[in-house]
């Protein structure tokens, strides 16, 4: 059993820094200085929107599919939250399909139609238990917003599934708290959150990709913003 559980995370370490450089190689995830949403200067960015072509949306899904799979989530079907969401439900959709787990999927508009089959939500009816996927979480906004639909709906808000923990202090009202959106999705909402891979992987990535002189310094420029603004470990 030891041995199991070994080889499970040995296997999901090694799909976290394979998505890592397949982010920093498709140009999504980039170094240098970037302001986030919380107004501080981070010295990575990522941005999901830059899987922009069929080739690295179906790597992406393949990177989900088999993280969601690992994770042993329990679910019925899964939502994609308007717009960045959208493509991620449908792709990984068809990837978890492909891999023998068929489930439903629906996504919303952000503006109600008001003709045709009418309403925001488009897709399979919300029944059962949920997985919303999504790229990021910044401040666990957009994860109530879809709470609110599913629950509405008549649904179980069950689990979110994002493709990188930033592992960083959330804001509320312009002030640093002590716990991260994973975390208080986590602790706060009671939902499960399944990541492809964190910060503490970009970091392992960074130290170990024998970039030479220009890969040890963004290393050590994402210590330092980790040290200032990073929580401790899920």
């Amino acid at each position: 059993m030891v041995n199991d559980k070994s080889g499970k995370a040995a296997e999901q370490s090694q799909l976290a820094l394979d998505f890592v450089q397949f982010a920093v190689e498709s140009g999504v995830l980039r170094f240098g200085e970037f302001k986030t949403k919380a107004g501080r200067m981070s010295p990575y960015f990522f941005n999901a929107g830059l899987f922009d072509d069929g080739a690295k949306m179906g790597r992406l899904a393949g990177f989900y599919a088999k993280a969601i799979l690992a994770s042993g989530l329990a679910f019925d079907m899964v939502f994609g939250p308007a717009y960045k969401g959208i493509p991620l439900a449908a792709t990984v959709a068809v990837e978890l399909a492909r891999l023998g787990r068929n489930v439903p999927f629906a996504y919303n508009r952000k503006e109600a139609k008001d003709h045709g089959e009418g309403g925001t939500l488009v897709g399979a009816p919300l029944k059962g238990r949920v997985l919303i996927i999504d790229d990021v979480m910044s401040a666990g906004t957009a994860a109530r917003e879809s709470i609110a639909l599913i629950q509405a709906a008549g649904a179980t808000p069950h689990a979110i599934a994002i493709a990188l923990d930033r592992q960083e202090k959330a804001t509320e009202n312009g002030r640093d708290v002590a716990h991260s959106a994973v975390q208080y999705v986590r602790g706060e909402l009671g939902m499960q959150v399944c990541t492809i891979a964190k910060l503490a992987d970009l970091l392992q990535y960074l130290a170990h990709s024998g970039g030479g002189d220009e890969m040890k310094a963004h290393h050590q420029r994402v210590v330092a913003y980790r040290d200032r603004y990073g929580v401790e470990d899920e």
